[in-house]
């Protein structure tokens, strides 16, 4: 197919990606895959484009190939995994994938796709194999959704077929239209099919956190634009009169934090007995945050709906309480969720309390170290309005924060200012470790580690989206024993140094003698 050439903005040499969602997004004025809308890695020189992947120049060399002739085909897409090649042939309909039973388990393998559960259908290779309405295969075309991910096509072809499903898989692997879509298509399709005065909700997606909410509804009115598709958002900090006005003139779609949803249940008279599908976001930080009671509330106001439940990582909780939600449960895995992404570089520094802003102040003004856009993560709401204001008087960065006690107006602006580079620095509470799409974030710094491990997890995966390179910094001290042993045992699986006074704490030494003689003794 000729050779590549590499590109100016090109990382080192040979860093060619195989698959679409290897790449990163592109950042403003760089180069964009015309396939994928990803960051433009290299030009082939067989066009004058700019491709992202071998796998977007095979789709963009098989349509000029297909546009050149006159017969009336179904174009092919070639999908290379590791040695082995599976040929697809772009057809609606789920089951035209004739894929054999060891063709299927080998695409699963080498995607990292795991599934227990018999009545789970084969993964689909392209959105279009799912019987989308065209319009919504439109708006996906038009929001960058080329190629599915890996979760993505496992998830949605069973969520279509109406399996209630618990789904684990990495932060920033593409959860959120592992649900929307199939949500969007499903309820858009019963409303042109019996359209009614009175619209009812038909769906109902529950999250922990307002911000994640809001990103769950925009990203559902940017999928369902130009459907009989609409949204209410059910969030705390904004006027519930505003909220149920909406609800009362006809929607299809509730998102909505779960205790916002029963406070304006068990104020309002709101019908739910429409309701086919409820979806749970991050469920295990909602069962953290103790939603469980409010969600289980929920759940039994619903007429047996299909349970869609996904999470970054899953515990026994979690699936305890899965299993009174949902009967015949498929359960679906993608990668590790339980360990941080390997495209995030850990680096953990040993820093006393009293000396962690002046070491945050070094890294800001380092050439070297500080790569833009920055979260920094802290314990306490008032920290991180403090720590803005030094940021900001100390090295002249503009930073602002996020928390719980602003206001929802307070928090899309900040949110807006950082998404749009406008400041560089945000500095947030434990509200931002979960779910929220901080895309083109290069870099993490965990001011104050979090209560666990599952939490730090999360809080660095926001430096990787869709298997980007990303860094994250923590700092630790004695504060953090109780973190030591699982934190040591990330570390190196991951292969990150482990600082000497970490390695050598006699907490840490404690508890792994400690365990060792529970072992010892059976208890």
């Amino acid at each position: 197919m000729g050779q590549e050439i590499q590109g100016e903005g090109s990382d080192a040499a040979g860093s060619v990606k195989d698959r679409c969602w290897d790449q990163r997004e592109a950042l403003p004025g760089e180069p964009r895959c015309v396939i994928c809308a990803r960051y433009g890695e290299y030009i082939c020189d067989e066009t004058d484009d700019d491709v992202c992947s071998l796998e977007c120049k095979q789709t963009l060399l098989g349509r000029l190939a297909v546009s050149l002739k006159p017969v009336n085909r179904s174009p092919t897409v070639k999908l290379p995994m590791n040695d082995d090649c599976y040929y697809v042939r772009d057809d609606k309909g789920p089951q035209q994938n004739n894929f054999g039973g060891d063709q299927i388990r080998l695409l699963r393998k080498n995607l990292g796709i795991n599934v227990k559960g018999e009545s789970a259908p084969r993964p689909m290779l392209s959105f279009s194999s799912c019987n989308l309405s065209q319009r919504l295969e439109d708006n996906l075309e038009m929001a960058g959704y080329e190629i599915p991910t890996p979760v993505q096509m496992q998830a949605i072809p069973a969520a279509m077929i109406g399996l209630n499903l618990l789904v684990a898989a990495d932060t920033g692997s593409g959860k959120t239209a592992s649900f929307l879509i199939p949500v969007i298509s499903r309820c858009s399709n019963n409303r042109f099919k019996c359209s009614t005065q009175q619209r009812k909700p038909l769906a109902v997606v529950l999250a922990p956190t307002r911000e994640l909410c809001v990103q769950v509804e925009e990203q559902a009115k940017i999928l369902s634009k130009g459907l009989p598709f609409k949204t209410a958002l059910i969030v705390g900090g904004d006027a519930m009169a505003s909220q149920v006005y909406r609800l009362q003139q006809g929607v299809e779609l509730i998102v909505g934090t779960p205790g916002r949803l029963i406070d304006l249940l068990s104020k309002h008279d709101v019908e739910l007995d429409e309701i086919s599908i409820l979806v749970l976001d991050e469920v295990d930080c909602m069962l953290q945050r103790g939603f469980r009671d409010q969600v289980m509330q929920i759940f039994q106001a619903l007429s047996q709906p299909q349970v869609l439940m996904f999470s970054a990582t899953i515990s026994q909780e979690v699936e305890k309480i899965a299993s009174l939600m949902a009967r015949d449960l498929i359960f679906i895995s993608v990668g590790m969720p339980s360990r941080p992404s390997v495209s995030v570089k850990q680096i953990v520094i040993w820093v006393d309390s009293k000396q962690k802003k002046q070491k945050l102040f070094d890294i800001m003004m380092s050439k070297q170290h500080f790569k833009p856009p920055v979260v920094v993560f802290v314990g306490s709401r008032l920290g991180a309005d403090l720590l803005a204001e030094a940021i900001e008087v100390k090295t002249g960065l503009r930073a602002q924060s996020v928390h719980g006690e602003k206001s929802m107006k307070e928090r899309r602006e900040s949110l807006s200012l950082f998404l749009s580079g406008e400041i560089p620095v945000l500095v947030a509470t434990g509200v931002l470790g979960r779910g929220v799409n901080l895309l083109g974030v290069r870099q993490v710094v965990i001011f104050d580690m979090p209560s666990s491990i599952k939490e730090y997890v999360h809080q660095i995966g926001r430096a990787s989206r869709f298997g980007e390179e990303g860094s994250a910094i923590a700092f630790v001290n004695e504060d953090d024993k109780n973190l030591f042993r699982e934190l040591v045992e990330i570390l190196k699986a991951s292969g990150a140094p482990v600082p000497r006074e970490l390695a050598n704490s006699p907490y840490l030494l404690s508890s792994c003698s400690g365990r060792k003689r529970r072992r010892k003794y059976g208890s």
